[in-house]
């Protein structure tokens, strides 16, 4: 059933406001990135009264297991997709990273918002500033909850040891300032950055150390597929360098079929319309490996249709606003990436990867 335009409505000094509810994890992180969005929604729509609904998902309540153990695809949006269905809440902020390549039916991504640096940060215990990956002493112990951080950084520095470290950013933090355990630990840059904590950021990891997540420093609005007018209104959001990255990204997991519990990282580049991909997979060593780099044009002369039609999802994305062959074209290289990596042996490294991991 299509929600009523007008059913939440605040009147007050005789002026009728649209009220439109926002949910979001209950985390600081997580607020403050909603609270983000919030602003530049009140900022188009001066008119709307915008309220926050913050809620705690299953990730956020597991803290004693590695993500990748729990297995669970949804851990971070399910409660919060509940809440859209029920009509809680009318759209949802998510870091796209924790959105799966495919979402339930009835809901899309309205939109991709500008993306921070999408690279991982080193984040040192104190007692080791000036230090980096590199200089560290063997068997120094760097914590991390990714399998795809792990994979990657045991290749390329075998004299260090990696640990899961779960929690939120403040926890994960705390975790290393306060114990012995770990010499440092590796965090997403845009989230240190969000939280104004960029004077702890020791290093950040170029893609020759460590390519990043899928959608990783981007944020996502989910909404009711259904709801055109929220659609039309968070889809000024839309950022088309991200947009169309983030479609060829998840498109390239999304055929590996990939999520949380196999190492799967990636690096993206739009420039002069020519749109670059780099995508890998890894044991959980690192030591078996592959990784191949494609690009597509996006050259606006190709396309022809500047507005998407209502109701076409590229990966779970709807960006009315955003030339639909240039989407088209950026799934294309994702699937086409996935396909030549899957011919290489792919699939036999991302199954070896599962089942050892099932195993630990």
């Amino acid at each position: 059933m299509e929600d009523d335009p007008n059913q939440h409505i605040k009147e007050g000094n005789g002026v009728v406001q649209r009220v439109i509810r926002i949910g979001t994890r209950k985390s600081q992180l997580a607020v403050i990135q909603t609270e983000s969005v919030a602003k530049k929604l009140k900022e188009l729509y001066p008119g709307v009264d915008l309220k926050t609904v913050a809620m705690s998902t299953l990730g956020d309540k597991i803290l004693d297991t590695a993500l990748s153990k729990i297995g669970e695809k949804s851990l971070f949006t399910k409660e919060l997709e509940n809440a859209l269905e029920r009509n809680e809440v009318d759209l949802v902020v998510h870091s796209l990273k924790d959105l799966p390549t495919v979402l339930p039916e009835g809901f899309t991504i309205g939109a991709v918002l500008k993306r921070e640096n999408p690279h991982d940060a080193v984040v040192l215990h104190p007692k080791n500033a000036g230090q980096t990956l590199d200089t560290l002493p063997a068997k120094s112990v760097i914590g991390t909850s990714s399998l795809r951080r792990a994979a990657q950084l045991k290749k390329r520095f075998p004299h260090l040891e990696f640990k899961d470290i779960r929690g939120n950013l403040n926890t994960r933090l705390k975790k290393l300032d306060e114990k012995d355990d770990f010499a440092a630990i590796i965090l997403a840059a845009a989230g240190m950055r969000r939280m104004g904590w960029e004077g702890r950021i020791s290093q950040v990891l170029g893609p020759d150390d460590c390519m990043y997540a899928v959608g990783q420093g981007a944020l996502a609005i989910e909404v009711r597929a259904q709801d055109r007018d929220i659609v039309d209104m968070v889809s000024v959001l839309n950022d088309l360098d991200t947009v169309l990255r983030c479609i060829a990204e998840r498109a390239f997991l999304k055929h590996l079929e990939g999520g949380c519990s196999v190492p799967v990282a990636v690096h993206t580049e739009l420039k002069d319309f020519k749109l670059c991909l780099t995508g890998a997979v890894y044991s959980l060593d690192g030591s078996d490996n592959l990784k191949e780099t494609m690009w597509t044009s996006v050259t606006p002369a190709n396309q022809v249709e500047e507005v998407v039609s209502e109701g076409v999802q590229h990966v779970g994305v709807t960006a009315r606003n955003v030339p639909g062959g240039a989407q088209e074209a950026a799934e294309k290289l994702g699937v086409d990436l996935a396909t030549l990596l899957l011919e290489r042996g792919a699939g036999e490294i991302l199954k070896a990867a599962r089942q050892h991991n099932e195993a630990r």
